[in-house]
């Protein structure tokens, strides 16, 4: 049969032709929703409550997160008094409550036992620093003491030799009354490191110094300050200055950058220039520094 004869007939060729036109057809009309099963983007209905909640849940677990570990808070050395008070009538408890240490409130009660009647009494109390002084001086009171009448007396003084401490040998340290071999090797020992004593109350720093040993030894010693060894300050090499016993490395450290930054210190005041040098540190470091 020929293909003209009959009108509705359709080669092979043709009818493959539109077989794979209605495949893809089909294909087309569904692949989008085929996709659609696979596709991780899946719209959520998220009303405005919603949202809501979740910003606050996320700003709390910020919050949460910056304060997790805890402020650190530097302690403050000193405290103020809690009311106004008679340092004559304070305790060892109550001193160290202000923030001394226990060898400072043996040191300062020797001062009060024997009463101190001002503010400038107190001061003069090597252990009360500016700081704590500056916190304390309005807190304080000094009850008036009843007038008596003084007779004076003549009292014969007895010359006693005193031992110059600053140039005293072990031996002549332990000749004197109450003190030992021991406490002689420690003396001479932290003597040599500092340069010399400049007051009687550095004794107290010494190594295992007692307030027993100290009250014993006082009264037979003398000090010379012209007998100190100072430090060049220009000239004294960091290993020199790491062995005073009023610095610390980082100090030292400090110091010999600002001297090679400066070429040299035209005045020992300059390395309070260094934020590591306190007041309180440079006070005890002027009888041993020099230009």
């Amino acid at each position: 049969m020929k293909q003209d004869d009959e009108p509705l007939y359709v080669s092979k060729r043709n009818r493959r032709g539109v077989i794979a036109l209605i495949v893809f057809s089909v294909i087309i009309v569904f692949l989008p929703r085929f996709a659609q099963l696979f596709n991780s983007d899946v719209e959520l209905d998220v009303s405005t409550e919603d949202v809501k909640a979740f910003e606050k849940a996320k700003k709390n677990f910020k919050y949460q997160k910056r304060n997790f570990y805890p402020k650190y808070e530097k302690k403050k050395r000193f405290s103020v008094p809690p009311k106004k008070f008679n340092p004559n009538d304070y305790s060892a408890e109550d001193w160290m409550n202000l923030g001394l240490s226990e060898k400072q409130v043996a040191v300062l009660l020797k001062f009060t036992k024997n009463g101190i009647r001002s503010n400038e009494d107190l001061k003069r109390i090597f252990v009360i620093s500016d700081e704590l002084y500056a916190l304390i001086k309005d807190s304080t009171y000094y009850p008036e003491r009843p007038k008596t009448e003084y007779t004076p007396k003549i009292i014969e003084e007895k010359k006693v030799q005193k031992l110059e401490i600053n140039t005293a040998s072990i031996e002549d340290l332990e000749n004197l009354k109450g003190i030992g071999p021991f406490f002689a090797k420690q003396i001479i020992k932290y003597r040599d490191r500092l340069g010399g004593f400049s007051s009687k109350e550095q004794i107290l720093e010494v190594w295992k110094m007692t307030i027993e040993t100290y009250d014993k030894l006082i009264p037979q010693i003398e000090i010379d300050k012209s007998k100190i060894k100072k430090l060049k300050i220009n000239e004294v090499t960091p290993e020199e200055l790491k062995n005073h016993p009023y610095l610390n490395w980082s100090q030292v450290n400090s110091i010999i950058k600002m001297r090679m930054q400066r070429t040299k210190f035209n005045s020992i005041d300059e390395i309070q220039e260094s934020k590591l040098i306190d007041s309180e540190t440079f006070e005890k470091l002027i009888p041993y520094l020099s230009l």
